[in-house]
């Protein structure tokens, strides 16, 4: 496993540490159709979230933020829609995005952005 790998790795799993201590349940982690993933899908409050997690280490000049491009976002509504097709979905549903740093001591600071993706279904 390579460097970035790594990386994203720890971030996804800060991330599900958050996740679980605001109450949300993981439903689905590294889901996979084809060429689409998605990171985390969670419930809470008879809600789904997909959830996109995106890492950068201390090193880096972009923010995780910043690493949500149009590109990525296309493809994560992709996997979003293909995700509630395969599951028969009809719960109200948003995308959100969790940002999460490290600094050079492996401390990682997370920030939930709520509805960072605006669904287009």
């Amino acid at each position: 496993m390579g460097q970035t790998q790594i990386i994203g790795a720890a971030g996804e799993q800060e991330a599900e540490r958050w996740l679980a201590r605001h109450d949300f349940e993981i439903v689905a982690r590294n889901w996979r159709d084809g060429r689409y993933e998605l990171d985390i899908v969670a419930l809470k409050n008879g809600r789904i979230h997909f959830i996109e997690v995106k890492t950068r280490a201390d090193i880096g000049w972009e923010s995780p933020e910043d690493a949500l491009t149009a590109a990525k976002i296309r493809s994560f509504r992709r996997a979003a829609e293909a995700w509630i097709a395969q599951n028969d979905c009809d719960l109200e549903s948003q995308m959100d995005l969790i940002a999460v740093d490290t600094d050079a001591g492996g401390v990682a600071d997370v920030r939930y952005i709520a509805e960072a993706v605006i669904p287009r279904w």
